[in-house]
């Protein structure tokens, strides 16, 4: 029989949920999202649960995002015109997960209890969104934590614009624009963690908040984590993402003159243009969101309009399908076609517990 692909479990204080898909890296599916929902309110209703720890099954990493075959899918048939096939999109498979994913995002930032994320290992795209709102967030040696989406023509989502938006001195705008990963130690400096714990001790970790809570946990395995390499490249970097277009932004780094800052310019160049548009412009709007649940709105307009723009499937099938690495960008998006990316959709992701 196949197992579940999500485990839950309690000991002592503590409830225990297992993202079960090892062999894809616990990418996420829509399945896992609805049952990680029904979990996350049935132990918030429970008295004797006093916190929940959140894991990947599997020595690769906690949760690689979601399932990109699938999304390739519904981008080969919807993709248009961004705003020209709304009706198909928002009523594709993949709408509907990045629908019950968002709520989900929105849910685990106000979670009334303490939430562990083990982010250990591969932390990307989705598994931000699972791991980075919550309360808790613990990262290892191991941590190889990314939001890769402009390297498929895809944007930041899962609330990773709201996250990196507030990151000081450009460095969140650099993550998402590059789609680079940051290790353990980066994730604590720029704000999407909180406590570094060794590989090595991450399951005596585990058990020890069931056994003693959280506090004592973390007072008993955490450390001061290793000098965070980005840390060296603040100052260039609070500089050249300053600049109010992504071409000034590759401009700026070439400037810098170094072997470092040239390759970053490089890596954002080879990415979607359009997407990297978008994708400032978004991290930009959410500094001024009011809320996370604001900025998931926003992100979900622009992520059913990607499916609607060619670069989305064309970005998938390079990376992901065919494996060439050798994408066919559409043009520079005009910034009337960038204006329909945010444009409200007929059905706007809410938070109604009735819808």
């Amino acid at each position: 029989m196949t197992e579940p692909s999500v485990l839950a479990d309690k000991a002592g204080s503590a409830a225990y949920l297992v993202l079960n898909r090892p062999a894809s890296i616990n990418a996420l599916d829509h399945e896992m999202v609805l049952e990680m929902a029904r979990l996350l309110e049935e132990w918030a209703d429970d008295d004797t649960v006093k916190s929940v720890v959140v894991s990947g099954a599997g020595e690769r990493g906690f949760c690689a995002g979601g399932d990109i075959v699938a999304i390739h899918r519904d981008a080969s048939a919807c993709s248009g015109a961004p705003g020209e096939g709304d009706a198909q999109a928002d009523e594709s498979p993949s709408a509907k997960f990045w629908w019950d994913e968002y709520r989900l995002n929105a849910g685990i930032a106000a979670y009334p209890k303490p939430y562990v994320a083990l982010m250990d290992g591969i932390v990307m795209g989705g598994g931000v969104g699972i791991s980075a709102h919550g309360n808790t967030r613990i990262v290892t040696d191991r941590t190889r934590l990314a939001m890769p989406e402009v390297g498929i023509g895809f944007v930041p989502d899962v609330g990773g614009t709201h996250l990196l938006s507030r990151v000081p001195d450009n460095l969140g705008l650099y993550a998402a624009l590059t789609a680079n990963p940051l290790n353990g130690a980066d994730a604590i400096a720029l704000g999407l963690a909180d406590h570094y714990v060794p590989a090595e001790r991450l399951a005596d970790f585990r058990a020890a908040v069931g056994d003693s809570g959280v506090h004592d946990a973390v007072a008993r395995f955490a450390i001061e984590p290793p000098a965070a390499p980005i840390a060296e490249r603040r100052d260039w970097i609070a500089h050249a993402f300053a600049a109010d277009t992504v071409t000034e932004i590759v401009a700026r780094c070439r400037a810098v003159g170094t072997p470092d800052a040239a390759k970053v310019a490089d890596t954002i160049a080879a990415k979607s243009p359009t997407a990297l548009a978008v994708t400032l412009r978004s991290v930009r709007a959410a500094a001024d969101d009011a809320s996370l649940e604001d900025t998931l709105v926003r992100e979900y307009r622009v992520s059913v309009r990607c499916l609607e723009h060619p670069d989305m499937a064309e970005g998938i099938r390079a990376q992901v399908i065919d494996k060439d690495r050798n994408p066919a960008w559409a043009p520079d998006a005009s910034p009337e076609q960038l204006d329909a990316f945010f444009a409200p959709l007929p059905r706007d992701l809410t938070f109604d517990a009735d819808n």
